[in-house]
C-alpha cells in the first residue's frame, strides 16, 4: 500500500515538472519570435523619390523603326510584287512611289498657234542655217511644236540649244521627253528588323531589285 503510493506520488511531481517545463519553452518561443519582428533601429523611412520609384512602372523598351523603300518594278513584275506583300499584312505602313522613266531630253520651240504659223517658223529655221527639225503634228499636247532634237543627257541638249541661240533661234528650250512605263517602289514604314529580314527575303524572287532606306524627304510622307 505504501509503495503504492509513492509511485503515484512520483508520477505527480514528473507530469507537473514537464508541464512547467513546457510552458517556459512555449514563453520564450513567443519572446523570441516578438524580438524578432520588433527591432527600431533597422525601420528607415522612405523620402518620397523613393516611394515614387518603388511604384513606378518599368519603361517599355522601343523597338528601332525605319522607313524601307523596296524596288524598282516596271509592268508585270509590280503586280507581283504587291501580292507577295499583302502577306504581310501591312496596311498603312505601305505606300507606293510612282516615278516617270525619263528617255532623254529635247531640245523644241513650243506648240505655236497654228499649222500655218509653225510651217512659217520652219522656213526661218531653214533660212538660218537649222536643217534639223521636226513639226509635230498631231499630238494634242505638242501639235505645232517644232523638235531641234532628242538627247540623252542634259549636258547634250543645253549645247545644242546653245548653238541654235548663237544663230538666232532666241526660241529654243529644252525639256524632258518622258516615256509611257511608269517605275514603281514600294515604300514600307516604321519597319522593324524582322520586317527588314522578310522584304530582303522577298527581293530574291525579283531580280534586279534592292531594299534600301527611304531618302530622307520621302521620310517625312
Amino acid at each position: 500500500m505504501r509503495t503504492a503510493f509513492f509511485i503515484l506520488m512520483l508520477a505527480n511531481v514528473s507530469f507537473f515538472a514537464y508541464a512547467w517545463r513546457s510552458a517556459g519553452a512555449v514563453a520564450n518561443s513567443d519572446a523570441q519570435i516578438i524580438g524578432q519582428q520588433i527591432n527600431p533601429e533597422k525601420i528607415r523611412l522612405l523620402v518620397p523619390e523613393q516611394v515614387s520609384a518603388l511604384t513606378r512602372k518599368p519603361e517599355t523598351t522601343k523597338v528601332p523603326t525605319v522607313c524601307l523603300e523596296w524596288g524598282v518594278f516596271v509592268g508585270g513584275d509590280e503586280a507581283r510584287a504587291g501580292q507577295a506583300l499583302e502577306q504581310l499584312g501591312l496596311g498603312a505602313k505601305l505606300t507606293q512611289r510612282k516615278q516617270e522613266e525619263v528617255a532623254g531630253f529635247w531640245v523644241y520651240i513650243p506648240p505655236l498657234a497654228s499649222r500655218q504659223v509653225a510651217t512659217q517658223k520652219a522656213g526661218e529655221l531653214k533660212r538660218l542655217g537649222v536643217d534639223d527639225y521636226f513639226v509635230v503634228p498631231d499630238d494634242p499636247k505638242w501639235r505645232n511644236a517644232i523638235s531641234l532634237g532628242v538627247f540623252k543627257t542634259e549636258e547634250a541638249a543645253n549645247a545644242r540649244r546653245d548653238a541654235l541661240q548663237a544663230k538666232g533661234v532666241t526660241s529654243a528650250t529644252i525639256g524632258v521627253r518622258e516615256s509611257q512605263r511608269s517605275k514603281t517602289y514600294f515604300q514600307v514604314r516604321e519597319a522593324n528588323l524582322t520586317l527588314a529580314a522578310k522584304l530582303n527575303e522577298l527581293k530574291q524572287r525579283f531580280a534586279g531589285t534592292d531594299v534600301r532606306e527611304c531618302a530622307p524627304d520621302e521620310k517625312k510622307g
